[in-house]
């Protein structure tokens, strides 16, 4: 596979798991929480954050801010990509406590124990909150739905792996260890990408859009080799070319299944690239432009306010994401 002009380009072999390699996470805040009958938590909307919920003794109930209901069993997994407020309990109708107004027993800054309820049947679970930390994720994250639920007894590969990983969690959290923080946030990110590689094996509504195009053969491959090379000379006969398609045939099904155009999907992605190195890798503008492949700073300066609103040194201004200033 080649470019146009001749430069060679290897295939990618799994574009979904380039894509995937974005959902780059910090740990803002972990709680082991130990519930006993009755009692409602309500959790708090976290602005660019992941909720995840896992039962490891008991059952609960999880009510959306939409106000759906997931019944979720020993060995459940629940992801809330948005970050949206819900609440959890083992009975839906008592009124939720606020659980950053509860007690809590914190064992570092960013991980607790939560004992609270009324003395009755007991629920354990594992909760979490963790932020993206590539501006490039929340356009994976913007497809997903509100509540992934990925129950072991219904899907057999979750079933391969989801156990040991609780155990391992299970272990880090009831006995903290040093550098158990970075072994839990590291367990945290496979559950939620593990839980989106469920929903993509099990939902249709992971067929459509720029998610679902990644899993075209052909278009697939073109999203992956932009993701991978930002900064090429892209233009649209050239990724036509590199994946054997024509230019009208390419351009026409690209827009199908991403739901925009070819130049227009690299200009936001070069954008996405642009935001992290200003803000986390705090280069400066005229070197993320030599970085992006634009030919003065000015060009990529114009490129990134058309394209965002905001001139990017204001972003490099404002430095990195501060990860623990969440709540």
């Amino acid at each position: 596979m080649s470019t146009a002009t001749g430069t060679p380009i290897p295939p990618t072999a799994d574009p979904l798991t380039e894509a995937l390699q974005f959902l780059r996470m910090e740990g803002i805040f972990y709680c082991r929480s130990e519930l006993t009958g009755p009692w409602s938590l309500g959790l708090p909307p976290m602005p660019d954050c992941i909720w995840f919920h896992v039962v490891t003794a008991g059952s609960c109930v999880l009510v959306d801010s939409g106000g759906a209901r997931h019944e979720l069993r020993r060995g459940d997994l629940a992801v809330l990509p948005h970050g949206a407020g819900h609440r959890a309990a083992d009975d839906p109708e008592l009124e939720p406590a606020p659980v950053m107004d509860l007690p809590h027993d914190y064992l570092s800054p960013s991980y607790a124990v939560l004992r609270h309820g009324g003395g009755g049947p007991p629920v354990d679970l594992i909760c979490g909150a963790v932020r993206l930390a590539h501006p490039a994720a929340r356009s994976l994250i913007e497809v997903l739905p509100e509540v992934i639920h990925v129950d072991p007894s219904t899907s057999r590969r979750a079933l391969e792996w989801l156990p040991s990983v609780l155990g391992m969690i299970a272990a880090e959290t009831a006995e903290p260890r040093p550098g158990g923080e970075a072994v839990v946030t590291r367990l945290c990110d496979i559950l939620v990408i593990s839980a989106i590689r469920s929903w993509l094996d099990t939902d249709p509504a992971a067929r459509t859009g720029w998610l679902g195009a990644l899993q075209d053969p052909q278009i697939g491959q073109a999203v992956a080799l932009i993701h991978r090379q930002p900064e090429h000379d892209w233009t649209v006969a050239d990724l036509a070319a590199t994946v054997a398609m024509s230019r009208s045939a390419f351009s026409a099904r690209f827009s199908e299944l991403v739901g925009e155009g070819p130049m227009q999907y690299v200009t936001r992605w070069r954008m996405h690239v642009a935001t992290d190195l200003l803000r986390e890798e705090q280069l400066t503008v005229a070197q993320v432009a030599e970085r992006l492949g634009y030919a003065s700073e000015a060009a990529l300066s114009r490129a990134y306010k058309r394209t965002t609103g905001t001139p990017p040194g204001l972003v490099r201004r404002r430095g990195p994401i501060d990860l623990r200033a969440a709540g």
